[in-house]
């Protein structure tokens, strides 16, 4: 299945609230799958605060052909984001309609070229962007994102049940910031909850793609432009992120029976 742009499949990566490494989980998640050389893009969404400038260090504005915006490249992706066309620190102060309209032209307006995969960084919410995005584009399906308190699950249903209205496929919760082993005791503690994102799934009926785990490298990582697939690829963040893009691999090949076949992880 071939979609906008020679896209084969769009997936969102979506939360219910900001504050949960939403981004941070779509960058990691997309380099986990170029590792596995899969045609991988990526496009911020987030209209209001787009961070995939930072999380990527990429600081350029992007060049044109033939009336086409064309992707930066960097870490392996295919990278678009309105961070890279908008001045640093100038503050977005858009009505609900330029938002729809900014989401059409970083989908339409942008050379993507052939993908496998484009993820898809959402805003945090329900809104504009989530639905301009599902009504201008074929998705493959979403992500929800969450932390493992119960307040977060409540949250995340709003999102997932949104998303089902529009008849988006749920492919899978991903729990961020679980349970954090320290680095010198390696004492495993429960920050905030233990088992949320598992218990989430299993009451709204989705699968559930895995627990990455809450680590200050992850930070550092971000801070520094250089997600931590690459930085550190033995950590137990990136096996988890590694294992988390194989199952979600696996679900978009079973909503599709299109999927590229894909190995990761143990």
């Amino acid at each position: 299945m071939t979609t906008t742009n020679g896209i084969k499949h769009s997936i969102a990566i979506a939360s219910g609230k900001g504050g949960v490494g939403k981004s941070t989980v779509s960058v990691n998640l997309a380099v986990a799958l170029a590792e596995q050389g899969v045609r991988t893009g990526l496009l911020d969404a987030d209209i209001y605060g787009p961070s995939i400038p930072t999380l990527t260090g990429i600081h350029q504005m992007p060049g044109g052909n033939g009336g086409k915006i064309l992707p930066l490249r960097a870490h392996g992706l295919s990278l678009m984001s309105l961070g890279f066309l908008a001045p640093e620190g100038v503050p977005t102060v858009w009505r609900g309609p330029m938002v729809a309209g900014a989401v059409r032209q970083l989908l339409e307006d942008v050379a993507w070229g052939p993908l496998d995969y484009l993820l898809i960084d959402l805003p945090p919410g329900t809104g504009d962007a989530q639905l301009t995005l599902a009504q201008s584009l074929p998705l493959a399906g979403a992500v929800i994102v969450m932390t493992p308190q119960d307040v977060a699950m409540q949250i995340a249903s709003k999102a997932l049940a949104m998303l089902q209205q529009l008849k988006v496929p749920i492919l899978g919760i991903l729990e961020n910031m679980s349970q954090f082993v320290c680095p010198h005791c390696g004492t495993v503690s429960a920050i905030f909850k233990q088992g949320g994102g598992r218990q989430a799934s299993e009451r709204l009926g989705v699968p559930f793609l895995g627990e990455i785990p809450l680590d200050p490298q992850v930070c550092q990582t971000s801070d520094a432009g250089t997600p931590i697939l690459l930085r550190h690829p033995e950590s137990a963040v990136a096996q988890a992120f590694r294992r988390a893009a194989g199952l979600l691999a696996d679900r978009i090949r079973q909503e599709t029976t299109a999927g590229p076949v894909i190995r990761m992880g143990p």
